[in-house]
């Protein structure tokens, strides 16, 4: 499965799950869910791993941790936030180039619709 196919799937994942939970949860819930969505359906993924950042030739230990990664394709920063600011766009851009992801998924759970929530954030794609 390429990027574009692979976020399709996500997204079905995330409306599941906001159809089923509803807005107002803790990420960690909304995380987890999805977590076990992907795991139903045998596509690897890696929960809350970590993010080097590596300057000057050092490798820095900051503590960046990635939501999900789907198959070294795809990124997935989960929110459950009043609104999705520029920054969190920005953050996830960075967290897509320490990494080497093309693209990413930034979904803000306290949505009515979890379509407005749904951000696509690319890097080079």
């Amino acid at each position: 499965m390429n990027e574009n196919e692979l976020s399709r799937v996500i997204v079905n994942i995330c409306f599941k799950v906001h159809n089923t939970l509803g807005p107002g949860l803790l990420e960690s819930v909304y995380e987890a869910a999805i977590c076990h969505e992907l795991a139903k359906s045998e596509i690897l993924f890696t929960r809350q791993q970590g993010i080097p950042v590596i300057y000057d030739g050092v490798s820095l230990e900051l503590g960046f941790r990635a939501d999900i990664i789907v198959m070294n394709k795809v990124l997935i920063e989960v929110k459950s936030i009043e609104a999705i600011a520029g920054v969190h766009k920005k953050v996830l851009l960075t967290y897509l180039r320490l990494t080497q992801t093309k693209l990413g998924l930034l979904v803000n759970f306290n949505e009515e619709l979890i379509k407005t929530g749904i951000h696509r954030v690319v890097n080079g794609l």
